[in-house]
């Protein structure tokens, strides 16, 4: 237990498993936490004494089952194996951490999603600019960034990292700006010197500077990068020669996609419980590193056209060849995870089953590399040049270790025979020693004429010749005598103790002489980790394109043209999500949206509740989206003038642990757009001003729109749903706002959702029979038209305007103030409102207090639904009151 305590403190906010023989065992505080996280019983070692301390633990074998469950509860976890022979120790078995599992690194499979990066993120907080790091140890992949906090904050949300590291001083500052959400750790402040991370790197990749990375000049992220390195020295991984290179995030190459648009637009993650991101409809790869490069493309859409129109002219070579793309989707298919396959192998962490895995997925390389080079389309054949067979590498593998090698290598039969004499020795005295004894009885009962005489094994004696009694006299004098019985007498000679000298030592030697070809075979992959990277990357980027290509065919996406211009012009677009869901049968129902910066700035888009206006503005952004990620869109035809930003409001949440109600969180988003808004962004707005009064909300809305049509050097291309049909006005005094309406057909009382765009406003928002199609009661919808048929009775009386004053108070009591009869009424009387208008009806009471009956009678008439009486029930019910009279 002394020694258990001098590791734990090494690492104390760690769970430390600690090997004991054949078990892992936690103790005292960890034993409680791994009980409770690992269903597995909790115990007590040293019961009833005063060292009682509590206890839990699980084979040793079952790790792979037990560690990530205590990583994805967002443990870190110490393990402590044993580092010597307990048959050879002298007194206490030495011991010591080999690894340090936390939830941004891990090699482990369990621990990791596939088709997902685990990113271990570190955020360094400076005077003007904050830095960030990502790396993924399980691929080797290391990114920088450095900017703004805002910037930060997308990139933390896009990349979404398992673990952030930052500086123990930082806590606050993380927290404020980037919320509880995600895993961290702090490390001392030391650790966050520009000095120290520069030489860290340097050191790491073996060069002077960071001039060929180009991240010399960015010394916020320099610092953050060497942070991440510095945090996995410190959890003992120190073999990342896999991790070769750093790339550099620079905003200006990517769409801007602040994280309330990642989280609004539900790219890769869906806001509600069953609900269908983006992703899921667009990923058809077919390999982990197409799947993984899939979400960052997705998160990361490109501005620069050339990129974009190369990825799209790739795309249309496959759609236009269907033999192609299913040629090449047949040689991708048996691929396995090559890049997370060849770090293991620089960590020296590959078993022999994944050798083979690797070795299977190189076969495909060469025939893949072949159809690219013929295929005629020049970005197919630039991948082709980046393949590299690793044929060497393959054959190394395959002649070597045998196709049904163990999990394990201290299972035994790694290594094919005939690979070394030795060990097929070895192998025949393992193996073959039944057949040896057998031929050795046999041959011993010809020489002696004992027909009964056998030979056998125990623990005590080990091998040894048995005779009976009735033949004692014919045993030869050579053999030496080691046990009477009582019916019987065991002998031993030369030849068996050679043989089982041999054979007791054959095992041991076995697992010694395979561990060292193995490790040679490992050795000879190791000078293979760039290549098999490069192959990795490329296969990845072949993969994206050709899940761009079946998705397009299969959906009957077209290819957009996409340029440098001010135009946004869709026709008859799609929602790609939405458009999967719908049951069979069922087609959805097109538009067309054009935007420009000239004559159709703004599109205000009314209509009623359900009919489609949220689809309309979030089928757009996809389409801008998947237009510059490179893929074909859901569309008849599109024209995609580069978008620099793309920022959305819409939906309704809130923050209550910050105190932030939901109308707080809608104006925290719109200043985001508002302050950040350039000359070809795309703005998305939905219900603005909802979350407000009626009167508050109109004016917000207002302002919104007048500010983004006015402000002249962010003209930027906006969709605004509303349900203030007020805005409708806007056009008549804004050139570049133009009115639209999401039609509807209304019938018997019934509302028929067309779900078209079409010119003009609309006056109607259909609420109550939204209420219906929801399920609401029938007497809270009958009473919702009484209200409502009131209130427009009201607003004709009054003289309320259809469209509100922008310049009138919106404040309430300004409008109190306009109705009391105080001297306050001497200020100008503003116009009635609809919130004024829904004050209930004051009325004298029918009955006098204190009269028994009249009181019974009341409670009666308050508990009655004369919505839900038949004529009978009312007749019969009219009596009873009668009565009571």
């Amino acid at each position: 237990m002394r020694q258990y305590y001098q590791l734990k403190q090494q690492h104390p906010g760690a769970v430390l498993l600690f090997r004991v023989g054949d078990f892992y065992e936690t103790f005292g505080e960890d034993a409680v936490t791994s009980a409770r996280i690992l269903d597995i019983t909790l115990t007590k070692r040293g019961a009833g004494t005063a060292s009682e301390v509590a206890l839990a633990g699980f084979p040793h074998h079952a790790l792979d089952n037990y560690l990530p469950k205590l990583v994805r509860a967002g443990q870190r976890v110490a393990i402590c194996d044993q580092l010597e022979d307990p048959k050879q120790a002298k007194g206490l078995v030495k011991r010591g951490i080999t690894e340090l599992v936390t939830p941004g690194v891990s090699l482990h499979d369990n621990t990791l999603e596939r088709r997902q990066n685990n990113y271990l993120a570190a955020v360094h907080f400076g005077k003007n600019e904050a830095g960030i790091s990502f790396l993924d140890i399980s691929t080797g992949e290391f990114l920088v960034a450095q900017g703004t906090l805002d910037y930060l904050g997308k990139l933390l949300q896009n990349f979404r990292p398992a673990e952030v590291l930052f500086c123990k001083k930082s806590r606050r500052d993380f927290d404020e700006h980037f919320g509880p959400d995600f895993c961290t750790y702090a490390l001392d402040e030391w650790v966050f010197g520009h000095d120290y991370a520069h030489d860290t790197l340097t050191r790491h990749f073996r060069t002077t500077s960071l001039k060929g990375f180009g991240v010399d000049t960015i010394k916020e992220g320099v610092i953050a990068a060497g942070c991440i390195l510095h945090y996995l020295a410190e959890t003992k991984h120190t073999d990342i020669q896999h991790v070769a290179s750093l790339g550099r995030l620079e905003e200006d190459k990517y769409v801007w996609l602040d994280r309330f648009t990642v989280r609004n637009l539900e790219l890769v993650q869906a806001q509600h419980p069953g609900g269908v991101p983006l992703i899921e409809i667009l990923d058809q790869t077919l390999t982990p590193m197409g799947a993984r490069l899939l979400r960052k493309w997705v998160v990361l859409p490109l501005k620069e056209v050339s990129q974009i129109q190369r990825r799209l002219d790739t795309v249309a070579a496959l759609v236009a060849d269907p033999e192609l793309l299913e040629t090449v989707q047949t040689h991708l298919r048996p691929i396995n995870d090559l890049e997370r396959l060849i770090s293991k192998v620089a960590v020296r962490r590959v078993n022999p089953r994944e050798l083979l895995q690797l070795a299977r997925a190189l076969e495909s390389i060469a025939p893949l590399r072949e159809k690219l080079a013929a295929s005629g389309v020049r970005a197919l054949e630039k991948l082709a040049d980046q393949l590299n067979p690793c044929t060497t590498l393959r054959a190394e593998i395959q002649t070597k270790i045998r196709p049904d090698a163990p999990l394990l290598t201290n299972q035994g039969h790694v290594i094919m025979d005939g690979v070394d004499a030795e060990l097929d020795e070895l192998r025949g005295l393992a193996f073959s020693g039944k057949d040896f004894l057998l031929k050795m009885q046999q041959r011993e009962q010809a020489a002696t004429g004992i027909s009964s005489l056998k030979v056998a094994y125990n623990k005590v004696f080990g091998y040894y010749l048995e005779v009976s009694n009735a033949h004692k006299s014919k045993v030869p004098a050579e053999w030496i005598r080691k046990q009477t019985l009582v019916n019987a007498e065991r002998y031993v000679t030369e030849e068996l103790k050679t043989y089982e000298e041999k054979i007791l030592n054959a095992e041991e030697q076995l697992f010694v002489i395979e561990s060292r070809i193995y490790q040679e075979v490992v050795l000879a992959a190791l000078d293979f980790v760039s290549q098999v990277q490069q192959n990795a990357r490329a296969v990845g980027v072949l993969d994206c394109l050709a899940s761009f290509a079946a998705t397009a065919r299969q959906y009957h996406y077209v290819q957009p043209v996409v340029n440098d211009g001010p135009t946004l012009d869709i026709k008859a677009g799609r929602h790609p999500v939405i458009e999967r869901g719908l049951p069979p049968g069922e087609s959805y129902i097109p538009n067309d949206i054009c935007l420009n910066q000239d004559e159709q700035q703004i599109v205000v888009i009314t209509g009623p509740n359900m009919a489609g206006k949220s689809a309309l503005l979030r089928q757009t952004a996809l389409i801008v989206l998947l237009a510059q990620v490179g893929s074909f869109v859901p569309a008849d035809a599109a024209t995609i003038g580069i978008i620099d930003k793309i920022f959305t409001r819409v939906g309704a949440s809130d923050n209550l642990s910050k105190g932030e109600s939901t109308f707080m969180v809608e104006m925290t988003e719109t200043a985001s757009i508002l302050n950040n808004l350039s000359d070809r962004s795309l703005v998305l707005m939905d219900e603005i001003g909802r979350g407000t009064s009626t009167y508050d909300g109109i004016s917000i809305a207002w302002a919104i729109v007048e500010h983004l049509h006015n402000t002249p050097k962010a003209r930027a291309k906006t969709l605004f749903a509303t349900h203030y049909h007020e805005l409708n006005q806007l056009a008549d005094d804004c050139p570049r706002v133009r009115n639209y309406n999401v039609a509807v057909q209304e019938a018997d009382g019934r509302v028929l959702f067309l779900r078209k765009l079409r010119p003009g406003g609309s006056e109607h928002s259909f609420g109550i029979h939204v209420a219906r199609m929801a399920g609401m009661p029938p007497a809270v919808v009958l009473r919702a038209n009484e209200i409502m048929h009131h209130l427009e009775q009201e607003r004709t009386q009054t003289g309320l305007p259809d469209a509100v004053d922008p310049t009138a108070p919106t404040d309430f009591d300004d409008v109190l103030a306009g109705l009391d009869e105080s001297p306050r009424s001497a200020q100008p009387r503003p116009r009635a409102t609809t919130a004024m208008a829904t004050r209930p009806t004051l009325q004298l009471s029918m009955f006098e207090p204190g009269d028994p009956k009249l009181e019974q009678l009341r409670e009666l008439l308050q508990t009655l639904d004369i919505n839900t009486l038949t004529p009978i029930e009312a007749l019969l019910k009219l009596q009873e009151l009668k009565g009571l009279m």
